[in-house]
């Protein structure tokens, strides 16, 4: 099939930040402290969401200024990037690991944080574990420092990533100077086809608008497709909408995230459920909202989406062929020249039946409960293919638990798959699980781009669990939807 960009539909022309009564701008105005001089708002931030990686160094900030954290009670640290997934016995073996991590429990115990380490047993990614523990609410405004904190927007919250010296900021302050984003909606309508996944839809609109269109931009997911998804697919579709480069994404509030809330550990008891919902409703977007940039989606022209380059939107449906260096725009082109070189593919290369050295499903956008029940059908009653290693890495202990009690763990390991403890693991390789040299890797996580994985020569396939999953029975990129029409315990 041809890989040409399917035409989108532009309901309205950019405005230039004038939009009204969205859901974005009603949490905006209720966390705004004060207007600054130079323009930006001091946004107040309700949850703030901290690691081993970007909090030391803003620990150590405080410090040298004699300043301790200003609201304690509103951040939360967890464990995660640097943490092994074999063997997680302390002292770690990597001793920069060790020291992160001894670092994050002392700052801990000294500012009083609640911390969420390997005894708690709600250990995990922090984009999974603050969801699960019914932390992250609609109407808020979270921050962590990590790229994908966009994830919490999948219940009405406004949240983004901030860099260690804001990280700094909120812990001095509770507050961050910002510049308020413009807000786009991009209405996704009709049904998902069998074997196609959030992921794919997240692929699709990155695909489409492209890595640089969101700059600027909140995007509002909204449509029947949206409405029809689960917590745990929204979460993924926010997840990546930092990668269309919009600083945040976000769903409005419904029932389908009241009832994922409702009993979690660290959401509104009582009567104060029944006054949190009906509040909580009425943050999400006017009917007469104004947004300053709409698009419209149709789910049915979704495909199993893959990628073939060096950035999300180098993507195609997996049964399309790599793009030729003529049919794309011309300031696409010198980009697509050096992903040809670093992936060693070529225009007109089916990607289907590309080979796949290492498969990984896992990350704070794929390592969910219902992302390892999606890879654990196709895999179920098959083998994986020889000569490929594939992780499978649970988002948080809790995630393990369940998976475990539902016998998810066995299908993968009877499989011949790595059944690993909770992490970020392969996503971004800053613990032991890497690729090396020229791997190429089915992964389920986030970004693409040259080295992610762990290898400066490494290369990775972004896709869904579930894509992964049959790229792991078969040893090369396989369209899912075969697999899952086809009778369990044989191979296509």
């Amino acid at each position: 099939m041809p890989s040409a960009r399917i035409p989108l539909i532009f309901l309205a022309k950019e405005v230039g930040g004038l939009s009204t009564n969205t859901l974005y701008d009603k949490v905006w105005a209720l966390h705004q402290v004060a207007q600054l001089p130079g323009g930006q708002t001091q946004l107040f931030i309700g949850l703030h969401l901290i690691h081993e990686v970007t909090s030391p160094q803003a620990f150590a900030m405080l410090a040298e200024r004699g300043l301790k954290v200003r609201h304690p009670e509103r951040t939360v640290a967890t464990v995660d990037h640097i943490v092994p997934t074999t063997d997680q016995g302390r002292p770690f073996a990597d001793p920069l690991a060790e020291a992160m991590l001894m670092a994050l429990e002392k700052n801990c115990a000294e500012h009083h944080l609640r911390l969420y380490d390997f005894d708690s047993g709600n250990q995990g990614i922090v984009h999974v574990i603050a969801p699960e523990l019914g932390l992250s609410q609609p109407g808020m405004t979270i921050a962590c420092g990590d790229s994908h904190t966009s994830t919490h927007g999948a219940f009405g919250a406004i949240a983004f990533g901030i860099g260690t010296s804001q990280v700094r900021d909120v812990l001095a302050s509770q507050s961050l100077a910002l510049d308020k984003l413009k807000v786009r909606k991009i209405a996704i309508n009709g049904s998902l086809a069998p074997g196609v996944f959030a992921k794919d839809v997240a692929l699709h609109i990155i695909r489409q608008l492209g890595v640089k269109s969101g700059v600027g931009y909140a995007y509002e997911f909204a449509g029947s497709c949206v409405e029809a998804m689960t917590m745990e697919e929204r979460m993924t579709l926010c997840n990546m909408a930092i990668e269309a480069g919009a600083r945040c994404g976000y769903v409005n509030p419904d029932q389908v995230c009241f009832d994922y809330l409702q009993q979690r550990p660290c959401a509104p008891k009582g009567s104060a459920w029944q006054r949190a919902v009906a509040w909580w409703r009425s943050l999400a977007s006017h009917a007469d909202a104004i947004y300053d940039d709409q698009v419209a989606i149709d789910a049915a022209e979704i495909a199993p989406t893959v990628t073939w380059g060096i950035t999300p939107e180098q993507a195609i449906a997996v049964d399309e062929t790599i793009p030729a260096l003529d049919d794309l725009p011309p300031k696409e082109q010198p980009l697509a020249q050096e992903a040809y070189g670093y992936m060693d593919l070529k225009p007109g290369q089916p990607i289907a039946g590309t080979p796949v050295d290492v498969c990984f499903i896992g990350s704070c956008t794929n390592g969910r409960l219902s992302d390892l029940r999606d890879a654990a059908l196709v895999v179920k009653g098959r083998h994986g293919a020889t000569g490929t290693r594939t992780f499978v890495v649970p988002g948080s202990q809790q995630v393990a638990r369940a998976a475990e009690g539902e016998g998810l763990d066995k299908i993968f390991t009877q499989a011949g798959f790595e059944w690993r403890r909770p992490g970020c693991s392969m996503c971004l390789a800053m613990n032991p699980d890497r690729l090396e040299g020229r791997q190429l890797s089915a992964s389920s996580s986030n970004r693409n781009f040259k080295g992610r994985q762990g290898s400066a020569a490494g290369r990775t396939l972004l896709m869904s669990p579930a894509m992964v999953a049959a790229a792991a029975v078969n040893g090369v990129v396989t369209d899912v939807r075969t697999m899952l029409a086809s009778p369990q315990g044989t191979n296509p």
